[in-house]
């Protein structure tokens, strides 16, 4: 148990040093915490002075000054600590999340396939905040508890032993009853970490989609869902609503008890004259000294045990391999060759290939359709030429050189991408337009408004009040299908891409729209090597070169005409939809 232990705190603490911590701060902090704890301690001490040497007719009021003036001492150099550890816990949570999602902007898409946005945003934001909670409070308390107990117990023998040791009673009852109640706290606190992430997850997820929900008169059943994880996280509250329950009372009697005790052992030491009664005053505010940091070591233990458990899912991420690529070779991949070579790719290794043995060539300049039944492998290869996934097998080349060798930010920032759905980012028109490129604020609106004149985007901008500055919504709601695939035509035309990939980008527009995006498409793909998933065969019938995809395997290239006349299915497609 204690080896398991080590290794579980041993992450805890390599995170948390690997934050950076703001040494100088934490320091003052603590020692202004330990400093209050020692002034606290001295507080019994005059108050028993006060206490004896109290008569109407003589009160001693530089001992009252004292006093006060240890209140206020202890008062400001308190608050100097608080904030000075609240600052510490919050530079600590916020190197964390950056640390955090610096990797998750770059962990590969095949991660994001498996976990959903709302458990992964729990984890930054909710995981890291348990840590912050015991950096910045609870481990302070522990620091400070176990100085005023061990001082408390240090002043109490000298003044009494036999008192100290009758009131020692409480603490080995007191503790007995803590050990089990933390350990059962630090279990339902870990469950309540997992169903919080589950239940954000399904939150988001539901009001990210929530036209899809409307449309689809779904609310019943979300009803259900919803309520289904608010009553699992009630249950959680309220199991641990229940410790609380039977922490409380518990301790408030074992105090009362031990007062008790103490003042009827204590009043009959003062009746006998061995024991004055400013002694047991002290005695009795010793006591509250010592039971109170035991009641809060239950909470720090809680606390561990629950950062424990948030580290553990933080090092799962960070653990993670970020996508290959994020160094590389700075290459201009004009006028190349991309060359498919043998690629197999299956997205876990249990599961059947999505592609087999895959190898084509698209000279520079040229048009290339993919064109096949749904779920033959079209998107996956669009997948594996962006590196958003890397071959189980073979290679892609640009020129002579494998693509996995040049940078990311090269390979991609050379490609422009418009797909069918046109996603776009809550923001403005403008910020959509220029989203991913550097020095963004050097860009000139004349220039957006070339591009944008060049997608036909122009005339609709206008149109609204704030032009380019106008919001769009989440995800583009507030624009058209027609108006959000001009944004993407236009925002690939001020990247000036080497190559073009274009899912279909006009397979869900109306008759108007498509065409004006059609016009816009032809006018962007001039001169660029355009890589296009067919779903309707019109917009393919003069690429140069048609790639027909069938589970997962390539069964015919050529030109329309080559492929009317030597493919079956191909040409079966091209009587259902041209004729």
């Amino acid at each position: 148990m204690e080896n398991k232990q080590k290794k579980g705190l041993k992450p805890f603490i390599t995170l948390i040093l690997s934050t950076k911590i703001p040494k100088l701060a934490l320091t003052i902090g603590l020692i202004g915490s330990i400093l209050t704890t020692l002034v606290s301690l001295s507080i019994p001490l005059l108050t028993k002075e006060m206490v004896d040497g109290f008569s109407a007719d003589s009160l001693n009021i530089y001992l009252i000054i004292a006093i006060g003036a240890v209140f206020i001492i202890q008062a400001v150099i308190d608050g100097f600590s608080t904030y000075l550890l609240a600052y510490v816990g919050q530079k600590i949570v916020a190197k964390l999340r950056e640390i955090m999602w610096v990797k998750l902007i770059r962990l590969p898409v095949s991660y994001f396939d498996k976990k959903t946005s709302g458990e992964t945003v729990s984890r930054v934001v909710n995981d890291t905040g348990i840590v912050k909670d015991l950096i910045s409070a609870h481990f302070p308390q522990f620091i400070t508890g176990v100085i005023s107990i061990i001082g408390a117990i240090i002043i109490l023998f000298i003044m009494d032993w036999k008192m100290t040791l009758l009131m020692l009673i409480s603490v080995p009852i007191t503790t007995l009853i803590m050990i089990p109640l933390g350990t059962k706290m630090a279990a339902i606190s870990r469950g309540l970490q997992d169903e919080t992430a589950t239940f954000t997850g399904k939150v988001q997820q539901t009001l990210s989609e929530i036209r899809l929900m409307k449309a689809s008169t779904a609310e019943k059943t979300e009803d259900k869902k919803g309520i289904n994880g608010i009553e699992k996280l009630l249950s959680y509250g309220l199991r641990e609503a229940r410790i609380f329950a039977l922490i409380g009372p518990l301790i408030y009697t074992i105090i009362m008890f031990v007062i008790v005790v103490i003042i009827g052992y204590g009043g009959i030491r003062v009746a006998e004259g061995s024991m004055t009664t400013g002694s047991l005053v002290a005695f009795l505010l010793y006591l509250f000294q010592i039971i109170y940091p035991i009641t809060s070591f239950t909470m720090f233990f809680t606390q561990l045990q629950k950062a424990k458990g948030a580290t553990e899912r933080i090092i799962e991420i960070l653990e993670i391999k970020v996508e290959e690529g994020q160094d590389g070779l700075e290459m201009d991949i004009s006028n190349q060759t991309v060359s498919v070579k043998n690629v197999s790719f299956a997205y876990s290794g249990e599961e059947e290939p999505v592609l087999k043995d895959i190898s084509f060539d698209a000279e520079s300049g040229t048009m290339i359709a993919f064109a096949g039944p749904s779920g033959g492998g079209k998107t996956t290869m669009f997948g594996l030429i962006e590196r958003f996934y890397e071959p189980t097998s073979g290679e892609i080349f640009i020129g002579d050189t494998p693509i996995k060798e040049l940078s990311m930010d090269s390979w991609r920032s050379q490609i422009g991408y418009v797909s069918q759905d046109s996603p776009m980012m809550a923001g403005t028109i403008r910020e959509n337009l220029s989203y991913g490129l550097k020095n963004i604020e050097d860009i000139p609106d004349e220039r957006l408004w070339d591009v944008a004149k060049m997608a036909y985007a122009d005339q609709f901008i206008k149109e609204f009040p704030k032009g380019l500055d106008t919001e769009v919504g989440e995800r583009g709601v507030m624009l058209s299908g027609g108006q959000r695939q001009r944004i993407a035509i236009a925002r690939a035309f001020l990247r000036d891409p080497k190559i073009l990939m274009m899912d279909e980008a006009t397979a869900s527009l109306d008759s108007q729209s498509e065409s004006i995006v059609q016009q816009a498409l032809t006018r962007l793909m001039e001169g660029r090597t355009t890589f296009v998933i067919a779903h309707r065969l019109s917009t393919i019938v003069n690429a140069d070169k048609i790639i027909f995809i069938e589970k997962g395997q390539i069964t015919g290239i050529g030109t329309h005409q080559e492929m009317v006349q030597t493919h079956d299915l191909y040409r079966e497609f091209a009587e259902q939809q041209l004729t």
